[in-house]
């Protein structure tokens, strides 16, 4: 049994030495932790496939917590399944005890929470999913109130863009922070959040 960490970062100037720390002090071996400063938006990572080419049953995996993994969780709840499932490896989440599958799946307490993890993560992304339509469905009503005409757009925003917008906007993260977390320029960031303004505010 081998021990392996994945650390992420969404902007190459962030750092990930909190992370690495986290895990040295668990007692995981350097050599044996990856790292990506890339976006969570999906699982094409340099350093994850690296990882996942190594991970084998009976392995554990270590995060410092479930969004450094990913920021999609209908991808995280696949490779999760995946991870636990079909390699036989072990997960566990530094920052939260519970998402510790260690509690073996052929076990009935390990296969109660494999189960609830899964069904938290299934409602955290389809909840996350309906807010997004609601406030996408609100916003073009005003839109259309003040006279705006719609066409098809010429910039489609991911779901993960709406929701740091909105976290930005209703002043929760800084503007900075919110261009790390998407991996573009600041500049670039506050360029969209005019052109969202200029349709649904």
């Amino acid at each position: 049994m081998e021990m392996y960490a994945y650390a992420r970062v969404s902007a190459r100037d962030q750092n990930l030495e909190r992370q690495i720390a986290a895990f040295i002090e668990f007692g995981i071996e350097k050599q044996h932790i990856f790292t990506d400063k890339k976006s969570g938006k999906d699982f094409d990572r340099r350093e994850y496939k690296r990882l996942m080419k190594k991970l084998k049953a009976d392995d554990l995996l270590v995060v410092k917590s479930i969004d450094r993994l990913g920021r999609n969780y209908d991808q995280i709840i696949a490779e999760w399944s995946y991870i636990t499932g079909t390699l036989g490896a072990d997960i566990l989440v530094l920052d939260m005890p519970l998402l510790d599958t260690r509690a073996k799946a052929d076990t009935l307490v390990g296969k109660f929470i494999s189960d609830i993890v899964l069904q938290v993560l299934s409602f955290v992304a389809e909840n996350e999913r309906e807010n997004i339509r609601a406030r996408q469905a609100e916003g073009i009503k005003i839109a259309k109130q003040n006279g705006v005409k719609f066409g098809r757009p010429p910039k489609i925003y991911s779901a993960e863009f709406l929701r740091i917008a909105e976290e930005y906007i209703n002043k929760r993260i800084s503007s900075l922070h919110a261009a790390s977390l998407l991996g573009i320029k600041r500049e670039n960031f506050y360029y969209h959040i005019r052109k969202l303004k200029q349709i649904f505010i």
